[in-house]
């Protein structure tokens, strides 16, 4: 049981160390809204032009993507599919996992399930947490996690746009991501509400069977 135990723990500690990461910043509220399928639609298309050409997306299918945003197959092909011809293909990058190693220290992680793993506010902090940093390699760091390897590759796009816009849009890659790390939340989160209605409306028919059940016990 303790060898089991110790596997478990040490199995655990590279999770840790990355969730470790910037724990004492304190995190923005991020815009997370699963039913906008705007903000998502921006979002899936900042998030393959500015993001995927590192991190990829490997458990989440281009086709899965296309149809629950409302996006044609024939779109996602053209604009967003740059490494496959196949819809449903996994969004997959092109970057060999050796030479990120030699770029960057460390080949960049995917990022489908890094949502669940630092939550939305980590992420949408993340985003705007990057500042001018002439000792690092890329000259930024970041407030959020500090001595990041990654460039700041939205800087751009930072300078291009005002405080608020840009928080815009990171906030919608933060959706996409939201939304990639569990694709079926947002029909989830519908039904969730067609069933408070029944429930709500039961509620009526139920109270009144109670009370002609109950008339005669006092």
């Amino acid at each position: 049981m303790k060898k089991l135990f110790a596997a478990i723990l040490f199995s655990c500690l590279p999770v840790l160390a990355v969730a470790a990461g910037g724990h004492d910043a304190e995190y923005e509220k991020a815009p997370v809204n699963l039913q906008d399928k705007v903000s998502l639609q921006n979002g899936a298309k900042l998030y393959v032009n500015y993001c995927m050409g590192c991190h990829s997306l490997e458990y989440l299918r281009y086709g899965r993507m296309g149809d629950d945003l409302g996006i044609p197959d024939e779109l996602v092909l053209k604009y967003m599919n740059f490494t496959s011809d196949k819809i449903g293909d996994p969004m997959q990058n092109a970057m060999d996992k050796e030479d990120a190693k030699k770029w960057f220290g460390t080949a960049p992680p995917d990022l489908t399930l890094e949502a669940r793993l630092q939550s939305p506010d980590w992420l949408y902090s993340y985003l705007i947490g990057f500042y001018e940093d002439e000792s690092r390699p890329f000259g930024y760091n970041n407030k959020v996690f500090p001595n990041v390897g990654m460039p700041h590759v939205m800087a751009g796009m930072q300078e291009a746009l005002d405080e608020e816009e840009f928080k815009a849009a990171m906030g919608d890659i933060t959706n996409f991501l939201t939304y990639a790390a569990e694709p079926i939340a947002p029909t989830r989160e519908r039904i969730g509400v067609y069933v408070l209605v029944f429930l709500a409306i039961l509620l009526v028919p139920a109270y009144l069977l109670k009370k002609e059940y109950w008339k005669d016990v006092h």
